[in-house]
């Protein structure tokens, strides 16, 4: 598939994908959407590809957040289908089973932030700006916001967030815990493929297996996500990485894994 509105690159494990609609501030439409969920598919399926980054082109917004001309034009059945549409693509980043991280480089609003929350990892721009500001157009977040603000930084904040629909500094993000690290403007990218590098020479079945068990952690009571992560652990002691990660410990060398 050809796109228009976002740009795929892959190297070195890593796979990056840029939403290109500068022009209105990287702005989600339903092509937009449906790019990113072909993308999002060809990455995941991809066994070169072992962290996936996405960021937005420019340096004002990372995403401002959905396409205003077409959701002012939804009706209810419509506006459902709209809404289930961008949660079925961005839970795809969750399903991947491989670490994706949003690098928020200006304004990431709305659809933008939901995104972002879709995410395993975020970075941000000193200078971002970020919300749920759906409140204010007299809608609510509906790509999964509402539900993963929550599990992510707690009931309280993402009462603030959605009923007030403030935007906030890339600071008081990462004072909630939304956002995991913070750099200045020109030191964003270096930061965050620093991030990546690291999560490229960790063991990609571990992290796999890791992710999968906070996730399904988070709806269980502790006694039976501990029951599950015992399960998760010994599954990774089944694996050539894990064999590989002792050996190079053992004999003091960097472990060369094979995410098998």
């Amino acid at each position: 598939m050809s796109y228009e509105n976002i740009v795929v690159t892959t190297e070195g494990g890593l796979g990056k994908v840029v939403v290109n609609r500068p022009k209105v501030m990287n702005a989600l439409n339903r092509q937009t959407l449906t790019e990113m969920s072909h993308a999002f598919d060809a990455l995941a399926e991809d066994d070169s590809v072992r962290v996936v980054l996405i960021t937005g082109s420019g340096d004002k917004a990372f995403i401002a957040g959905a396409d205003i001309n077409e959701l002012a034009k939804m009706e209810a059945m419509g506006a459902k289908d709209v809404a289930f549409f961008g949660q079925q693509v961005f839970a795809k980043l969750e399903r991947m089973g491989k670490p994706t991280i949003a690098m928020i480089n200006g304004f990431a609003l709305g659809g933008g932030m939901e995104l972002a929350l879709a995410c395993t990892l975020r970075t941000a721009s000193t200078a971002a700006k970020v919300g749920l500001p759906e409140v204010s157009l007299g809608i609510i977040p509906g790509y999964g916001g509402t539900q993963r603000l929550a599990r992510v930084a707690g009931p309280g904040v993402a009462r603030e967030w959605v009923l007030t629909g403030d935007m906030y500094s890339a600071e008081e993000a990462h004072r909630v815990g939304i956002v995991n690290r913070i750099f200045a403007p020109e030191e964003l990218e270096e930061g965050t493929l620093k991030l990546v590098k690291t999560l490229l020479s960790r063991a990609p079945v571990a992290l796999r297996l890791g992710m999968e068990a906070i996730n399904r952690g988070i709806n269980m009571s502790q006694q039976d996500g501990e029951i599950m992560e015992s399960d998760m652990f010994g599954l990774a002691s089944t694996t050539q990485d894990m064999r590989e990660g002792m050996a190079a410990f053992l004999e003091k060398r960097k472990a060369d894994f094979q995410g098998k």
